[in-house]
């Protein structure tokens, strides 16, 4: 099947925002990255910030059975009572679950991060995508890009993907970055960000194409 909808997946400071944004733009369709938060946030009542934010924590405790309840129950979902002994982040997981696949079944688009390949790793119609590079080279994009800050480049890289790993991993039951998981894993910093964009448009099929 061709496919239409390209996830990214990526390591901190590898460009997996820019190149997923890059593949949009040349294949005209919609990129989704901020807008998941602002639409999970809308549904919720949650501020943006603080949907981002728990986003990226993945909680002690499991209640994976409470999610796959409500995802069972779509009329509930986006209201206050969903929560239905759910914590935040669980409650937050299921709007997410939602509205990625909303967007999914509204076309051709571009997907950025927030699990995307997982849930939608049931479509026939999807690219997954990994985005890697050297600790070396995301040390000196991202001091390019943000500037220095209280800790060292290599502990907010470190950080930051401790992070993406553990929530992955408590919503997936899979390893982040496992190669198996995706359908292709490319390396920014020897391709290029250029180069990687030109080379997933290249595997999609947008319209007109």
């Amino acid at each position: 099947m061709d496919k239409h909808i390209l996830t990214v997946s990526r390591e901190f400071g590898s460009g997996g925002r820019s190149i997923g944004r890059a593949v949009a733009e040349q294949l005209h369709i919609p990129y989704y990255d901020k807008e998941v938060i602002r639409q999970v946030a809308q549904k919720t009542g949650f501020d943006e910030q603080f949907v981002a934010e728990n986003g990226e924590y993945a909680p002690g405790k499991t209640t994976l059975s409470y999610i796959f309840k409500a995802l069972g129950r779509p009329e509930a979902l986006g209201r206050a009572d969903a929560m239905d002994g759910l914590s935040t982040t669980d409650f937050l997981w299921v709007i997410q679950h939602q509205v990625i696949a909303n967007l999914a079944d509204h076309g051709p688009c571009v997907i950025v991060g927030c699990c995307s390949d997982f849930i939608l790793k049931d479509r026939d119609d999807c690219l997954h995508t990994f985005i890697h590079a050297s600790q070396q080279y995301r040390a000196q994009r991202i001091l390019r890009l943000y500037g220095e800050g209280e800790k060292s480049p290599q502990q907010r890289l470190a950080d930051k993907d401790g992070r993406r790993r553990a929530n992955y991993k408590y919503f997936t039951g899979r390893d982040w970055g496992r190669c198996q998981n995706y359908h292709l894993s490319l390396d920014s910093g020897t391709l290029g960000e250029a180069r990687c964009a030109e080379l997933l448009a290249s595997l999609l099929t947008a319209p007109g194409r």
